[in-house]
């Protein structure tokens, strides 16, 4: 007779039996596995751990057509509280600190082997962890950069007419962009040219804002207590700074400076368009030279080749009236007012400070605790090495991910994503085939451009080639100091600027990519989804996991990503990355009308958990897409697998089949709860729909789904009216 270990788990998953009840539960299937194991060729010790997850995720109490997310996940909302530290928690989050512990590990480890990149990496990291000489050095790396850029106004007792002359709104925003690499008023950035995919261009766009989203400054309930909040730390800092500069104290002056500094970043705020404006880059899309952006928009007198000169200054390159810029935000360039250059600079200093607040010392972290405890609903930081494992990973991603690789990701998984890939893809290909709104022309450029997507799958295959240079070469420029961890970070900040503005000059590489070992992503013009190595384990995939959970999991996600080539934004390219129409009239018409009805479905949704607030059909329908088109993909590439292999053997203690299985799968995927106040925010940000209405929307507009679990026609999964784009 088979041993069953119960800490015996597939690929890294962990499954850990705390009480007695599990334990029962583990007993039950072990039962359960030997008298199956007569007919079925999968050892105990490798089918228990999945069917165990399974079945502790689920609520059994619940229907499955009654509220699929709550039958699947309701077990494990039960089972996990969010952390203190944490604004969501999900399956996705749990695997993210999963990898940040490997992470740690590596970073801490010594190996006089290391090639440079590695070495910096760790470098960074120590000095990030030196957190006895960030509190030693305290408010001086700040006094610096303060100082750098021409003075804080409301932390100074000097600024005055002769300074507000001399100072420039051109060159200061020009700094912030070429050596901060921060976005004020303007973002300025290079990229491929939407039109023009062989090719680098200047882009002008409305920028980020110091709080979430514009609605943190208009909207009442838990907005209007951010906003408080907001004001409250803007407030402390300017006194800490006024403190350390020797200066007296003058309350009154720094709350009206500040509050005039919020009515500035309203008055900006209002100027944005709303997300749910911005979805249609064909209609963003503004080509101009640089001459007839000065005559357009000239904001009372701003010297756009001062400021655009100035921003590509920084790495020689040099700009006439005749460069071309693309511009994205028309809308907020025409509302954008003239504002008093006391304020601005003021408003351009707090800007550079909000986001160096976390590399310095206690007191400024504690003079922002209020904020982020309004803002996100957490009460307590997390670990402060996790702070310093995520900055190292996200400023050099593939050194880090050379190291997570090297230490736990098996080439054969590699190989089978691949291949799972190259089912989805057909399976895409076929779907076409069933789409009655759209004609043959269009089907054809859809099934060109489908098969044209290139993958990566788990990381660039240079960064573990010893020989090649390419991965020292990316962080050559670079030299970081194990005591002064700040300015490591302006040295990286820089740096990326740079990379960034450099290109423009620059032919464009055909296989660029950005690649990320914990998140998926894909850019819209480069249709190049990225499936990276932190993903590719439970419950997404595992080579000794079911097939049903594989294709359910991160075949899910490979259609998705897949999807949105063709979801409302992804469309407008070509299979080349192109903004072309290569649709005809009949079938774009048809696909804007598949896309409202799921425009007023998802906007139908109610989350009492943000307030009450409808989700945005709007902002939401390029992901819903995805979601949608991501599901069906991945069920008919696994019917067609199960036509080659043969049908799986059910797993112990779960009386579904196959079928079942897979969306039992898909759903725990999304498995996961969010404070109240990290709803309000996400509902305003993310162009996610919440996590349970990413599994409702998309299995209540799937027939096959109500198939699998028989449910009757009219019920809540199975509604009488379905969307579906493709």
């Amino acid at each position: 007779m088979q041993s069953v270990s119960r800490s015996s788990t597939g690929e890294g998953e962990s499954f850990n039996l705390v009480n007695s009840t599990h334990n029962t539960l583990w007993d039950k299937l072990v039962g359960v596995c030997h008298i199956q194991a007569s007919t079925s060729n999968s050892p105990c010790n490798t089918v228990i751990p999945y069917s165990a997850r399974l079945l502790q995720n689920m609520d059994k109490s619940v229907k499955p057509c009654d509220n699929f997310y709550q039958h699947a996940c309701g077990g494990w909302l039960e089972r996990h509280v969010i952390p203190e530290t944490s604004s969501r928690h999900s399956v996705f989050d749990i695997l993210r600190d999963k990898l940040e512990i490997v992470l740690k590990g590596v970073l801490e480890m010594e190996n006089e082997q290391d090639r440079d990149a590695i070495r910096k990496a760790k470098v960074l990291y120590s000095s990030c962890m030196n957190d006895s000489l960030i509190e030693q050095r305290d408010s001086l790396p700040l006094l610096k950069l303060i100082d750098s850029i021409g003075d804080w106004p409301v932390a100074s007792d000097d600024w005055n007419i002769s300074t507000e002359e001399a100072w420039s709104i051109e060159d200061t925003l020009a700094a912030l962009t070429a050596r901060f690499h921060k976005k004020v008023v303007l973002d300025l950035y290079v990229w491929t040219d939407d039109r023009d995919s062989r090719r680098h261009i200047i882009y002008i766009d409305q920028p980020g804002l110091g709080m979430p989203s514009r609605d943190y400054y208009f909207n009442d309930g838990n907005y209007k207590k951010v906003r408080e909040a907001y004001l409250h730390f803007m407030v402390s800092i300017a006194k800490i700074t006024r403190e350390d500069r020797n200066l007296t104290q003058d309350d009154d002056r720094v709350w009206e400076e500040m509050m005039q500094v919020l009515e500035l970043e309203t008055d900006i705020a209002n100027a944005t368009s709303p997300a749910e404006e911005r979805q249609d880059v064909t209609i963003l899309y503004n080509k101009m030279t640089l001459g007839e952006l000065q005559n357009t928009f000239s904001l009372n007198g701003f010297n756009w080749t001062r400021f655009i000169q100035g921003v590509l200054s920084s790495v020689s390159i040099e700009v006439q009236l005749e460069e071309e810029v693309v511009v994205y935000s028309s809308p907020y360039l025409e509302k954008m007012n003239d504002v008093l250059s006391r304020t601005m600079q003021n408003y351009l200093t707090w800007q550079l400070i909000i986001d160096r607040v976390n590399s310095l010392s206690r007191r400024f972290k504690d003079a922002r605790a209020r904020y982020r405890k309004t803002l996100y609903g957490t009460t307590v930081e997390d670990a402060w090495w996790r702070e310093c494992v995520r900055y190292v990973q996200s400023s050099m991603e593939n050194a880090v991910g050379a190291l997570y690789v090297r230490e736990t990701f098996a080439g054969e998984s590699k190989r089978m994503v691949s291949d799972l890939i190259s089912k989805i893809q057909k399976a895409y290909v076929e779907t076409l085939e069933e789409l009655s709104w759209m004609d043959s022309p269009s089907k054809e450029k859809a099934r060109e451009k489908a098969m044209a997507i290139k993958e990566h799958i788990g990381y660039p295959d240079h960064i573990l080639q010893e020989s090649n240079q390419k991965l020292d070469q990316e962080y050559a420029h670079l030299n970081f100091s194990e005591e002064h961890y700040f300015e490591n970070i302006l040295e990286n900040l820089k740096s990326e600027a740079q990379k960034s503005l450099k290109k423009l000059r620059e032919p464009v590489d055909p296989d660029f990519v950005v690649a990320s070992t914990k998140c998926v992503f894909t850019a819209v013009v480069c249709v190049c989804p990225v499936f990276p190595a932190g993903i590719l384990q439970p419950p997404f995939f595992s080579k000794h996991q079911h097939q049903a959970l594989n294709f359910g999991g991160i075949g899910m996600v490979i259609g998705h990503e897949i999807t949105h080539g063709f979801d409302d934004n992804g469309r407008n390219f070509d299979k080349d990355g192109n903004m072309l129409n290569w649709w005809s009239n009949y079938s774009a018409e048809h696909f804007k009308e598949q896309s409202q009805c799921m425009v007023q479905q998802y906007g139908n949704f109610n989350w009492k958990l943000a307030g009450g607030q409808n989700v945005s059909g709007i902002s939401t329908l390029g992901e819903n897409i995805a979601d949608n088109g991501g599901v069906r993909q991945a069920y008919k590439a696994y019917l067609k697998w199960v036509e080659m292999e043969g049908e799986e053997p059910r797993l112990p203690g779960l009386d579904m089949d196959h079928k079942q299985l897979f969306f039992l799968n898909f759903a725990q995927v999304w498995c996961g709860a969010y404070r109240p106040e990290y709803a309000s925010q996400s509902i305003k940000t993310d162009s996610h729909s919440p996590l349970e209405y990413r599994v409702l929307g998309s299995l209540q507009n799937f027939e096959a789904f109500s198939e699998a679990f028989q449910c009757q026609k009219g019920s809540p999964m199975n509604p009488e009216l379905k969307c579906r784009v493709w």
